[in-house]
């Protein structure tokens, strides 16, 4: 395969990821609008704020902070909208973290995804949601200290920021697993290869076979790590975006199909929702998407290592630079 190929092959398949996931936040902002459900909650955040260097050397080359960024993390947890604890502190993990980078002046959107076993220093929040101490633990956890909502995912907006050498995050989004499993069955089911074998934990998902999800076996595809033949993260990642690249290919489908989609879309995953944006803003982000160019998604590199309890994943940090320099800084003249 040429190298131009299959540039173009990996711009697409970041095209896809970002397209579906911002297209599900559209669809559930249309239904705010409609019928004014959208929440503003006033819950207090004052955790540190951490700053990115204004210029940096890398590979011998100076870089400028490119001003015109604007950052979106979304954040899919591992609990029901019900479950477990919604006070100080709760039980919502982030399993899946992507960050958004727009950049308004070159037109062109990044998507770096983040791996939720990376070791990282965070906030630990008391019950007011001020910080009363800092720890370091797997990044999906930085979302358990806070109120499970707003203070949560801007808890671990904090920590991302931390991890990525300061890094403003502008806004946070955020569903629950229902989100994942009510939207697959809306569309009929998700139909894609089976990359890993899940013998015992859903027999009917055969390595090598092509099936068509339904919304409990999405989420098993998307979930489930423990049991599997490679257990990291590293490749739960990897399925992550093959689903969302095939649910991307479905939702065009049904939006052509029917005009109504939009709105049933709107509905069924709109109470899985938590977001510091307005629908107003949500439809511009929405609109900036589909005019940007895509570039190639971003991963961090590192390794994966056996802790006490779980697995730990630990950034290299001339990868981290790497991924930030080229996303949020450009070369001075």
């Amino acid at each position: 395969m040429s190298a131009n190929k299959h540039s173009n092959e990996v711009r697409a398949m970041s095209l896809k990821v970002g397209v579906i996931a911002l297209t599900v936040i559209f669809l559930v902002s249309l239904l705010m609008l409609a019928a004014g459900l959208f929440e503003r909650y006033n819950s207090r955040y004052s955790g540190d704020e951490v700053s990115i260097e204004d210029s940096v050397i890398y590979n011998g080359q100076k870089y400028l902070l490119n001003e015109n960024i604007e950052t979106v993390l979304l954040l899919g947890l591992d609990k029901l909208v019900g479950d477990g604890n919604e006070s100080y502190n709760n039980d919502k993990h982030a399993d899946f973290l992507m960050l958004l980078v727009l950049d308004h002046e070159a037109r062109s959107c990044r998507v770096i995804h983040l791996n939720r076993d990376a070791m990282v220093g965070m906030n630990i929040l008391g019950v007011a949601g001020d910080k009363v101490g800092t720890v370091t633990k797997q990044l999906a956890l930085a979302h358990t200290y806070g109120n499970g909502r707003e203070v949560s995912c801007r808890n671990t907006a904090n920590a991302v920021s931390k991890m990525l050498m300061g890094v403003e995050i502008d806004h946070y989004l955020s569903v629950t697993m229902e989100a994942v499993s009510a939207y697959n069955d809306l569309l009929g089911g998700v139909t894609l290869e089976v990359l890993d074998d899940f013998t015992g934990i859903d027999d009917s998902l055969v390595k090598g076979k092509t099936v068509s999800l339904t919304g409990e076996q999405a989420l098993v595809y998307v979930r489930s790590r423990y049991g599997l033949d490679d257990p990291t993260n590293n490749n739960r990642m990897k399925r992550q975006r093959q689903y969302l690249e095939a649910l991307y290919n479905k939702t065009c489908q049904a939006i052509d199909g029917d005009p109504a989609f939009i709105s049933q879309a709107a509905l069924t995953v709109a109470d899985y929702l938590v977001s510091d944006c307005s629908g107003n803003k949500l439809e511009t982000l929405v609109k900036r998407l589909s005019e940007y160019e895509m570039a190639a998604p971003l991963d961090i590199d590192g390794k994966t290592l056996t802790g006490e309890k779980f697995l730990e994943f630990y950034p290299d940090e001339e990868s981290i630079k790497k991924v930030v320099v080229e996303s949020f800084y450009i070369p001075e003249e």
